[in-house]
């Protein structure tokens, strides 16, 4: 086993024993910070310049010998930037995050409609990790390998989309979230108002997904990069409203691709209610909302520490429960329960 010596809080280093020769500095750094960093996170710290061979940068595959010296500097926590408007300090909003589950390891979530999940270029600020970060300090400390601060965000909505996301508080936990999420692991329960009646009680749609030839902030059944995706479909009701009808749909996506049930719901036909994007913009059926009537309804993953298999379920926005009202369909727990189960 290497010997490690701490320098200070945040940097430490590790000396090669005999036994490593000509090993990888990549495979020797990960299987000594192990389980807390990945190989491929210790990789783009290397890159990023936060690991150094006998003081220098070098490549992931550079070949190490008894003596060398490995200095390692974790990355820097970074903190929420406040943001200024009108020369005035604009605090993120934390008390409006419906918090499902907390323990050491991670939270579980029920994102509202309208916020972003994390900073872009579209939405630098007043993010769901700026919230976060603000009402549980700790996430703050959550940097990536490349010294990033994404507060714990393992997986992503799309702004206009409510329901439950789930968000790690520990580095293990992040790193062991993101590979249940990678090797589709989870089970996720999607429900969606939808244009017109559907026809078939359940249907499963099998289009490959990438960036739109021309349009950057579509994603296409037609891209030239498309990307395996499935989604399974199942009905919950429909909604005979005139001229306008509407049919529930229940959504589990099986890969996790950008925008995926909303692009394979058009693909069929049948685009979410207030999708502008994807062809289901305003119509008379009844859903004010500009955005989406999508909503991530329930989330199941293994507990990083415990191995414990966890259900989250997020309670529907107001928005939803009163289309589904005013459509004489009364939603309580029994009824969320049968959606979720059935199929």
């Amino acid at each position: 086993m290497p010997e490690a010596r701490t320098n200070h809080d945040s940097s430490h280093f590790l000396v090669v024993g005999a036994g490593h020769e000509r090993q990888r500095l990549d495979q020797f750094v990960a299987a000594a910070l192990a389980p807390e960093r990945s190989r491929s996170q210790v990789a783009r710290m290397i890159k990023a310049g936060l690991i150094k061979l006998n003081g220098s940068a070098v490549r992931a595959s550079c070949a190490i010998r008894p003596g060398d010296r490995v200095e390692i500097d974790s990355p820097d926590p970074c903190k929420p930037t406040p943001t200024f408007q009108n020369g005035t300090v604009q605090e993120t909003s934390a008390a409006a995050i419906e918090v499902l589950f907390s323990d050491a390891e991670l939270l579980a979530v029920n994102k509202p409609a309208g916020i972003a999940v994390h900073p872009s270029p579209g939405h630098p600020d007043s993010t769901l990790a700026d919230a976060l970060a603000a009402r549980f300090p700790d996430l703050a400390t959550i940097a990536e390998a490349d010294g990033l601060m994404r507060a714990g965000i393992v997986h992503r909505l799309d702004k206009e989309t409510s329901g439950v996301m789930v968000v790690a508080r520990t580095p293990f936990a992040r790193m062991a979230l993101s590979q249940q999420f990678k090797d589709r692991s989870v089970s996720k329960v999607y429900i969606a108002l939808v244009r017109g009646i559907v026809a078939h009680d359940r249907f499963t749609v099998a289009r490959p997904l990438g960036r739109h030839p021309t349009e950057r902030k579509r994603i296409s059944i037609h891209s030239r990069k498309p990307r395996e995706a499935f989604t399974e479909f199942s009905m919950l009701h429909r909604f005979e409203v005139g001229a306008n009808p509407v049919t529930l749909l229940k959504a589990r996506p099986q890969t996790g691709r950008t925008h995926q049930i909303r692009v394979h719901l058009a693909a069929s036909g049948h685009p979410c209610l207030g999708d502008t994007l994807y062809g289901g913009g305003k119509t008379n059926s009844g859903w004010s909302r500009e955005g989406q009537a999508l909503h991530a309804l329930s989330l199941t993953i293994t507990h990083p520490r415990t191995g414990e298999r966890l259900e989250f379920i997020a309670p529907l926005p107001d928005d939803i429960i009163g289309f589904l009202s005013a459509g004489g369909l009364a939603v309580g727990p029994s009824i969320i329960r049968q959606w979720i189960d059935a199929g």
